[in-house]
């Protein structure tokens, strides 16, 4: 059983899909993925269905699951898997580990293998790069980023990027415009759905002495696979630094 869309992307990558017997909302990666059963949300799911599931292991995501619920399902007598992955690099490992945990070490390993290929490729084409400082917006009201020990901080390095937050340990900080102004990225990016993104950015516009909004790198990202804690987001940061590589070199400001 699943507990995360996370977990049942990298279940599914692990070769063990079709043994999933439940999952949660949100669990659309791979598209055989739509088809599972749900008993809730990451952070609220039906214990009763899940007892009468009796599956032989729970995999759960320790930073969006709700800990209560885990540990009465412990109490239960479900055995539980905690999948933690905070940077791109822990993906192959842990992909392993759920392979010998499903018995399907060898489908794990051929995914593991492509995972850090990617990730070496992008790594070799990136690592002397400039490295400009970004903002990743992930909500407006009130404005919400990402610190330095969350995925996508890890995604802008590979991408040759700095995270201009990314001295803040925890993973999805609020922040205020002050302290957006006075860090001055070179680029801002709103990830989320075309028209909220949109809007969020032209709200910056007001903000004439920013270097993002002089150069015009006030930039939308849309995918939102970037955020899921499985193999689809080693495709979104590639998408990620296509995106940033067209605008590595600023614009001529007005």
């Amino acid at each position: 059983m699943s507990l995360a869309p996370g977990a049942t992307e990298m279940l599914f990558a692990a070769g063990a899909g079709d043994r999933i017997v439940a999952t949660v909302e949100h669990s659309d990666e791979p598209p055989a993925a739509r088809h599972i059963p749900r008993i809730g949300g990451a952070g609220a799911i039906d214990v009763e269905r899940v007892v009468a599931l009796r599956p032989d292991l729970a995999v759960v995501w320790p930073g969006g699951n709700n800990p209560a619920q885990t540990a009465q399902l412990e109490r239960l007598g479900i055995p539980i898997y905690r999948n933690q992955v905070d940077t791109l690099e822990a993906l192959p490992d842990s992909l392993r580990r759920l392979g010998r945990l499903a018995g399907t070490q060898d489908v794990a390993e051929a995914a593991a293998r492509e995972i850090e290929a990617r990730l070496e490729r992008l790594e070799n084409r990136h690592g002397s790069a400039e490295r400009p400082s970004v903002l990743l917006q992930v909500w407006n009201r009130p404005l919400y980023t990402v610190g330095g020990r969350h995925l996508m901080s890890d995604a802008l390095r590979l991408c040759g990027a700095r995270n201009v937050f990314g001295d803040l340990r925890e993973p999805g900080p609020a922040v205020q415009i002050e302290a957006v102004i006075a860090r001055d990225p070179d680029m801002i990016i709103a990830i989320g759905a075309p028209e909220a993104a949109r809007e969020w950015l032209a709200e910056w516009r007001r903000f004439g002495k920013l270097r993002a909004v002089r150069t015009g790198r006030l930039l939308e990202f849309t995918d939102r696979r970037l955020s899921r804690l499985g193999p689809s987001a080693v495709e979104a940061t590639e998408a990620l630094c296509a995106l940033i590589d067209s605008h590595r070199t600023p614009a001529k400001a007005p």
